[in-house]
């Protein structure tokens, strides 16, 4: 056996170049039109160098994802573009790999991602759902075009029920009374911080999922990162204080992407340059860990 001094297995060693590989990851760097400018474009690579820091042992379940292969299918050439022109670019490359592989993981860049994310899942948005982890509705109007704080609405008028979408995390103070009025009139589910943190947000993604899992085939989940309480995520520009633990929001990521239908995942707000000590950095490297934790559960 080789020593651990000479060689050690981190998660960033699961990236491979196996197309048949069960896990896909891409990435796409998107950093135009952000209401909260920055380096979004840069957390990919931020990611990936994360989970070289990583090992591939839980030490608290014994799962070891040594055995797991993703397939890493790059970034995609982004720079300088907006989310209208860079629908169609991140939906074509996501299209095939939602289909080939049983989970894919998409690296954002702004919060802009997840609508052609949502679209790459199926032709149409019949038996599609959407599931958020957000401190944001994302539902500003579309009239002064796409922007990372409109994916939501943006999804609405592309035709996907809001029966189909719900939402969870959502901050006191960081949202309007009209953009609670659309989610209710459009009958998205609805779980605030406040819930999340008395009933448990486990317990509360579940409870999602599950009303999700009634009327769609297949689900995607944004994560966006700024749904974490702002001291233990200084790298995400639009988190807030009083937002979800750390540790819930992993504890959280395992739970959701075990469920079956759940196809795809996004990580989205990221900010490298914003980040101290590497704090969000480790995070997002321990959240990828976390979404192979959970796909390996679906064996289990």
């Amino acid at each position: 056996m080789t020593s651990e001094c000479r060689s050690w297995t981190s998660a960033a060693s699961l990236l491979s170049d196996d197309e048949a590989a069960p896990v896909a990851l891409l990435g796409a760097p998107l950093a135009e039109r952000s209401l909260t400018p920055g380096r979004c474009d840069v957390a990919p690579k931020a990611v990936r160098a994360a989970m070289a820091r990583m090992s591939v042992y839980d030490v608290e379940t014994g799962i070891d994802l040594s055995a797991l292969s993703v397939f890493d299918a790059g970034d995609l050439d982004l720079k300088l573009v907006d989310p209208a022109n860079a629908f169609a670019t991140i939906r074509h490359a996501l299209s095939p790999l939602v289909t080939r592989h049983g989970l894919t993981i998409l690296l954002g860049g702004n919060n802009a991602v997840t609508r052609p994310a949502v679209h790459a899942l199926s032709p149409t948005l019949d038996r599609v759902g959407l599931l958020t982890l957000d401190a944001h509705f994302d539902l500003r109007d579309t009239d002064c075009g796409l922007t990372n704080g409109n994916p939501v609405q943006a999804l609405l008028e592309d035709g996907l029920d809001g029966a189909r979408i719900a939402q969870i995390g959502l901050a006191p103070f960081a949202n309007t009374a009209r953009m609670h009025g659309k989610a209710k009139d459009a009958g998205i589910h609805v779980a605030t911080l406040r819930e999340c943190r008395e009933r448990g947000l486990v317990a509360v993604a579940q409870r999602a999922l599950e009303k999700l899992a009634a009327r769609c085939d297949v689900i995607h989940v944004d994560f966006d990162i700024d749904v974490i309480d702002r001291a233990q995520c200084p790298g995400a520009p639009g988190a807030r204080p009083g937002g979800v633990s750390v540790d819930a929001f992993l504890d959280a990521t395992r739970a959701i992407v075990a469920h079956p239908k759940v196809r795809s995942v996004d990580l989205t707000e990221y900010d490298p340059s914003l980040d101290v000590g590497e704090i969000t950095a480790l995070t997002a490297g321990r959240w990828a860990c976390e979404v192979l934790a959970g796909f390996r559960l679906r064996g289990a």
